[in-house]
């Protein structure tokens, strides 16, 4: 059987792969695409976790797509309402006829003397992996394993007697009214799910290792309400998005200019929320710096509520060992529960375990330095979207998009086959591919790219910087090499 054939192929349909559909229509109107999606549905994170409550992060008019106005009231948005809004896009836009379901990646082959990439894809009705050859190779696929989130070992595990559940791989059957439950775990997750499980469940602790510095805001933004209600809907939408931005934009630069003063301005909030005889210092004072590690949003202060309401607790420990009816822990208490939930975070997979080949030779990405954060030296016509750390993942996943759209009519119209990002600046420093440490982060940062410590070969993040780079830079700058 020939291999299928299309100008550029995209890996993944979720938030950033629609993006990057969107604008090969609309940018590069001539050209042919499809997306590889190995799951049955749209959405990527957002089909994948179920877990009670799960919501955005970020507000959804940063976190949204600049070219379809988010029009809900709601600024933190919750899982059904975000599916609602991919699906209305894949459908309005026609990119749901480009989508094959079920077609996993498994390796991906370049090679210089066809000017192709070959994709082995698993499918469903093929026992063998079916071929795909493209020009361009979009990679929209995330940053972590779909198969499994990442649990520590803990002694006595299989002592416990009741469910052990991880939040990637929530059981939707699982009833855990009136019982007791202790969440393992302080970050986005933990904190999304401990107010949803404590309006059903007789008590949930948190348990955590370390705190999180955590903020609160509404999830209703009544500014960009009055803006949809009286301003026309496009118009509203780009004021709200901009505003977003700069605010996103201010609170990080403040943070790192001001670690010392926006610890006390977090701290005074927390107060505020909590009032006295909560033990702020134990539970909520983190050693590092605002940003080293996200913020986690707490949208209408509702854990605080769970906590205030004594339907929820905290507790900063760390677990001895399980037991049959709980937790063990170092300091000598102990944290009765029914159920457990390791919110323990992600295992991070950058490229999900596919196997890369340029001419034969298997590419090792921990040896590779990244290009203005979305190619790598020595990979000719890929593309890799990566999204904000300290901002709406989808900004710069869009202007990854946008970009690759630029490299791909510029080739064209200059009548090139072969596109990639050279290193051989011999003083180039190399750095971290992230100035953040999260432990998903720290587990696999060995493995992950480098970066530089100049452009183009540093990683800003800084949405300004970016949008100018992505938009205005040169295709023809030295580095990108084209044949």
């Amino acid at each position: 059987m020939e291999p299928l054939y299309f100008d550029t192929i995209i890996i993944g349909a979720g938030i950033s792969g629609i993006s990057a559909a969107h604008y090969m229509q609309t940018d590069c109107p001539d050209k042919t695409y499809t997306i590889l999606e190995g799951r049955k549905n749209i959405g990527g994170t957002w089909d994948l976790f179920r877990y009670p409550g799960i919501r955005s992060d970020s507000d959804m008019y940063t976190f949204g797509f600049a070219f379809k106005p988010w029009t809900n009231p709601k600024a933190i948005a919750p899982r059904e309402d975000i599916i609602e809004y991919l699906a209305e896009t894949v459908k309005e836009e026609g990119i749901d006829q480009h989508i094959l379901f079920e077609h996993k990646l498994l390796s991906a082959s370049w090679s210089s003397e066809t000017a192709n990439w070959s994709l082995a894809v698993a499918t469903p009705n093929s026992v063998n992996p079916q071929l795909y050859t493209c020009s361009f190779l979009s990679l929209c696929m995330g940053y972590y394993s779909y198969d499994s989130g990442y649990t520590p070992v803990f002694a006595g595990y299989n002592d416990f007697k009741g469910p052990i559940v991880h939040p990637q791989k929530w059981d939707e059957t699982l009833d855990y009214t009136g019982k007791k439950i202790v969440v393992i775990g302080s970050g986005a997750t933990a904190m999304t799910i401990i107010p949803n499980l404590a309006q059903k469940a007789a008590h949930v602790t948190m348990l955590q290792r370390s705190p999180t510095y955590v903020v609160a805001l509404p999830d209703i933004d009544k500014i960009a309400v009055w803006l949809n209600n009286n301003l026309p809907k496009k118009t509203a939408y780009k004021i709200n998005r901009f505003r977003n931005i700069l605010f996103q934009r201010f609170s990080y630069a403040f943070s790192r200019r001001f670690p010392g003063l926006m610890k006390k301005v977090l701290r005074k909030k927390l107060e505020g929320r909590m009032g006295e005889g909560f033990d702020i210092d134990r539970h909520f004072a983190p050693a590092y710096n605002p940003w080293d590690q996200r913020l986690c949003l707490v949208p209408n202060g509702d854990l605080f509520k769970a906590i205030k309401s004594k339907k929820a607790s905290v507790v900063t420990d760390q677990v001895e060992k399980f037991t049959e009816n709980g937790i063990q822990l170092v300091s000598g208490d102990f944290l009765p529960a029914d159920i457990i939930v390791t919110a323990t975070g992600l295992n991070a997979a950058l490229f999900n375990n596919v196997d890369f080949r340029v001419d034969g030779k298997q590419v090792d990405f921990s040896k590779k330095v990244t290009y203005k954060s979305l190619m790598f030296d020595g990979i000719p016509n890929m593309t890799y979207a990566f999204g904000y750390t300290n901002a709406s993942w989808t900004l710069k996943c869009e202007m990854t998009s946008r970009y690759t759209c630029r490299i791909i009519n510029y080739m064209s119209k200059q009548g090139y086959k072969q596109c990639m990002p050279v290193q051989n600046d011999p003083d180039l420093v190399l750095k971290p591919f992230l100035d953040f440490n999260p432990g998903y982060v720290l587990r696999v940062l060995d493995k992950l790219p480098k970066m530089g410590n100049r452009k183009p070969w540093k990683i800003e993040q800084n949405y300004f910087y970016d949008k100018k780079m992505f938009e205005k830079s040169p295709l023809n700058d030295g580095i990108l090499t084209y044949k």
